[in-house]
């Protein structure tokens, strides 16, 4: 519920009645939702509207005599630590500065090496900007100058935000908005707005094309919700104002936020100083999508045999990164999603991946990860990644080919499911032509049938012939 409480301040920055009423109507709504589901382990946290209500002693006294929730207040501190938990465990991005745009406050913070090093929290936030300089729906040019002016002065207190030249990570419903709208203005292939990246003049073009219109168009803009239309351009001038002063590289949304970062504090048992939780996201996702039996150190047991011949190879151009052995190995626990009679594996496991937020994964990672574990062939990979074809290389997009070709091979060498080989082992020729020296403990003709039907598309992007031998030992 986007409650506004700053909107039920009276002339004292008190919580009026009216206010407290709707914030304990909303608690019992998500009480009886919660009653509902059979939920018993909850957390409430109230942030920056009630702390800096005069009068939140009162507040949080009468929320627990009605509902008899004990809502923990959070300092200023917590309120940054809870968003930089949640940012450095869903990216892999090692220094940044984090700004959280609420209603009523916007946190920043500064961290290096994935340590939290600066931090403060102001009291002004999208919509209390809103009330402070504007009078109608949306500001006047005049008042757009005046709250651009008042962002200035605030920022310019804190040095350490200063010419940093790193990324900014925005997160909050005003983060979101500003990264789901330019996607709609680009044509974005993908839905996902967490770790979606904007440069400086990307604020810039889209704010330009949002100032001319009238708050009717505003609300029904695609992609903005009409309770955020009278607060988006205030919000476009924090973005705007943190990313010059800082001269930000990027500006990351980050659908991730406080709650995250007190969830994953638990899920971590108090540990925050791991890297992001992508193994966790990772198992995940396969036990919500993987069907059938295959076992995915198996394959990535024979995938990395294949790949350190293929890295060796002379007759292959390009030259792999320990990146490229990282993605080897995580597609191979995803790869074709295991086995569903009723579906086709390749296109189900290309759409899941993509669309799937994976912490500490990028846009561009993500996708990768998605085609390496979806290959079924050349040709099907550039039908996938057409819509992106300005992301990758002709080499990163060689590579990807040859690592979901060794999975390919690699899946079909444990076709019976019964991890019937023990070894691989590699014997390239002079003339293009390698021996496969494959030791079984057990039956093995399912293993040769399918290694026969895969292996074409290795030896196809290779240039080269495979010549398999099996061997029970």
């Amino acid at each position: 519920v986007s409650a506004r409480l700053q909107s039920y301040f009276d002339d004292h920055q008190a919580l009026n009645q009216e206010g407290i009423r709707l914030l304990i109507t909303t608690l019992k709504d998500i009480q009886q939702l919660l009653h509902q589901y059979s939920v018993t382990d909850v957390k409430y946290f109230a942030t920056a509207s009630i702390r800096q209500a005069t009068n939140k002693d009162d507040i949080l006294r009468v929320v627990k005599e009605e509902t008899q929730i004990p809502i923990h207040l959070l300092t200023e501190y917590e309120e940054v630590f809870y968003g930089y938990v949640a940012v450095i465990h869903s990216t892999d991005v090692d220094e940044g500065i984090i700004i959280d745009v609420g209603g009523g406050s916007t946190e920043v913070a500064y961290f290096h090496n994935r340590q939290l090093k600066e931090y403060h929290s102001f009291p002004f936030g999208a919509l209390s900007l809103k009330l402070k300089f504007v009078q109608g729906d949306i500001p006047t040019d005049q008042e757009r100058e005046h709250i651009r002016q008042f962002i200035d002065e605030q920022f310019k207190t804190l040095p350490w935000l200063f010419e940093k030249n790193i990324p900014v990570i925005a997160m909050g419903g005003s983060a979101r908005h500003i990264g789901k709208l330019h996607q709609q203005f680009s044509h974005y292939p993908l839905e996902d707005v967490d770790q979606y990246e904007l440069s400086v003049s990307d604020i810039e073009e889209m704010k330009a094309q949002l100032l001319p219109l009238t708050f009717p168009e505003l609300q029904n803009i695609e992609g903005l919700s009409k309770g955020r239309a009278d607060t988006i351009l205030p919000s476009f001038e924090v973005f705007e104002a943190i990313c010059h002063l800082s001269t930000a590289t990027t500006l990351m949304i980050s659908e991730k936020g406080i709650r995250d970062g007190v969830l994953y504090e638990n899920w971590l048992q108090k540990d925050v100083s791991q890297l992001p939780l992508l193994d966790d996201s990772l198992n995940e996702f396969k036990n919500h999508f993987y069907k059938g039996a295959q076992d995915a150190n198996q394959t990535t047991k024979i995938a990395l045999r294949v790949f350190n011949a293929v890295n060796e190879y002379e007759g292959f151009e390009y030259q792999f990164s320990c990146e490229d052995v990282t993605l080897l190995k995580r597609a191979a626990r995803l790869f074709n999603l295991g086995k569903h009679p009723k579906s086709e594996l390749s296109s189900a496991t290309f759409y899941l991946v993509s669309n799937r937020t994976l912490l500490g994964l990028s846009h561009k990672n993500r996708l990768k990860l998605a085609l390496v574990a979806s290959f079924k062939s050349e040709k099907q990979l550039k039908k996938y990644v057409k819509p992106y074809h300005e992301w990758y290389t002709e080499e990163e997009l060689n590579k990807i080919c040859v690592l979901g070709a060794i999975l390919k091979v690699s899946q079909s060498l444990n076709s019976s499911n019964q991890n019937t080989v023990l070894d691989v082992k590699i014997h390239p020729g002079h003339d293009s032509h390698w021996r496969i020296h494959i030791r079984c403990q057990t039956y093995f003709r399912s293993e040769a049938y399918h290694f026969e039907k895969q292996k074409k598309h290795l030896e196809k992007l290779l240039n080269l012939t495979l010549i398999p031998q099996f061997e029970i030992v």
